[in-house]
């Protein structure tokens, strides 16, 4: 993220509407801070540090966001402090956050206690490359709420990495995990939804054991720090609604696009319908998630 004069206030104003629900979910790709070391050279070659005021934790919380996600490869471009800083600034407006080890999330809406657990593959978040260990964290947020929501920072990044494949991924020399075997494996422990982040673009939906996986919703908010060409412009906010035993009631997939600096507007085109019921058939076969030309979610029989 970069600053404004305007102090973000216009960053989500196009799509704002799309984000008024019980829980709203991101996926904070960056820090909140002005303190740290960058772990790199800022925009080096293959390496990126992200960051933005503290301030713009209120930004996010006036956009309709309650939750922000800190398991993703940027959470420590700025290190242990920058780290602190974060969650300080999202402590302040009243965001919850979960990601780190052994950080977890609870809320409540219409009586159903919601918990919610973040994974990615690196030391400073809760790791989902120990199976066993993701799924005992599963198990015991499970013992604390309704409805358990898994969200996933995995997988290679860039439009030839949109499929979804078996085994391990890696990218630039890191191992971004087994984007499948995790997914399944957190089902299994009792997630009723699990929902990913991190290659960058949108990849198909799966329905596995009566949960819907979305293994990436792609971009949706950059202000001049990620590429919006083709396929990277291309995101969709994900509405689902379940009951209180996490079973699936109705969902949606609200059709977005990025524009120039890079924030989020309604796509008339509709163009994340296309590009996930395709990625969707492709690597799922029966087990697809269908859309249907409204955006409705519908679930293989």
């Amino acid at each position: 993220m970069v600053g404004t004069s305007e102090g973000g206030t216009r960053f989500f104003s196009r799509i704002r509407d799309s984000l008024r629900e019980d829980a709203v979910v991101g996926n904070l790709e960056g820090t909140l801070t002005v303190r740290g070391s960058p772990r790199c050279r800022p925009n080096g070659v293959d390496c990126f540090v992200f960051r933005a005021p503290p301030s713009y934790s209120a930004v996010l919380r006036k956009a309709g966001f309650t939750l922000l996600n800190l398991a993703n490869n940027h959470a420590f471009d700025y290190g242990e402090a920058g780290s602190e800083d974060t969650v300080a600034a999202l402590d302040r407006v009243g965001l919850l956050h979960t990601g780190r080890p052994g950080e977890g999330a609870f809320t409540r809406a219409h009586g159903i206690r919601i918990g919610f657990v973040g994974f990615a593959p690196y030391p400073w978040a809760q790791d989902l490359r120990n199976l066993a260990a993701a799924r005992r964290i599963v198990r015991a947020a499970g013992t604390l709420a309704d409805v358990v929501v898994v969200t996933m920072h995995a997988g290679a990044e860039g439009p030839e990495h949109a499929h979804v494949r078996p085994g391990e991924e890696t990218y630039l020399g890191e191992d971004r995990g087994n984007t499948v075997a995790f997914a399944h494996a957190v089902v299994d422990a009792g997630a009723d939804l699990v929902v990913g982040s991190g290659p960058h673009v949108m990849r198909g939906l799966e329905w596995y054991r009566g949960r819907l996986i979305a293994y990436s919703l792609g971009n949706f908010f950059g202000n001049g720090t990620l590429s919006i060409a083709g396929m990277r412009a291309v995101s969709a906010v994900l509405q689902v609604r379940l009951r209180r035993d996490g079973s699936w009631a109705d969902g949606r997939l609200v059709p977005a696009r990025l524009v120039r600096p890079g924030i989020p507007t309604h796509d008339g085109r509709k163009e994340a319908f296309r590009v996930v019921r395709d990625l969707s058939r492709e690597d799922f076969g029966r087990r697809a998630v269908r859309i249907s030309p409204t955006g409705t979610l519908v679930p293989p029989r």
